[in-house]
């Protein structure tokens, strides 16, 4: 369901890399939410969750220090929208989770196409002109 497609080429190798890994973080978090037979998903999006803000964390540091490397003009709207991003996953409440896993991969799924389409199609692109 999730896949990494040419429209989101920036020409970065480095950021087109850590962008596929995000869609496939995205894309494990859809199979997840497909799973029927898997009642208790918990530890599943706890995990998934970690890696998240892990890969996002890092993936953001790397874009941000070759956005200064090449002294980017709208580096400053980039760093608030990850600070924005990294708001949302860590405010993800986890007591919900444990009652509603359906509810929350659905949250996070929907948080997630937004932004990877959004952000890289409307921001990412922009770093690699």
């Amino acid at each position: 369901m999730y896949e990494f497609l040419d429209d989101y080429v920036t020409g970065i190798e480095s950021i087109d890399d850590e962008h596929k890994r995000l869609f496939e973080i995205a894309d494990e978090t859809y199979r997840l939410s497909k799973e029927e037979f898997l009642v208790d998903k918990y530890d599943q999006v706890r995990h998934i969750l970690g890696e998240l803000k892990d890969y996002a964390l890092l993936h953001f540091e790397h874009e941000e220090a070759y956005m200064e490397s090449i002294n980017y003009k709208k580096m400053f709207m980039q760093k608030v929208q990850h600070d924005q991003f990294r708001e949302k996953v860590n405010n993800l409440d986890l007591d919900h989770l444990d009652e509603n896993s359906d509810e929350m991969i659905d949250e996070i799924l929907t948080f997630l196409t937004n932004w990877l389409i959004n952000h890289i199609l409307e921001h990412d692109k922009q770093i690699g002109m």
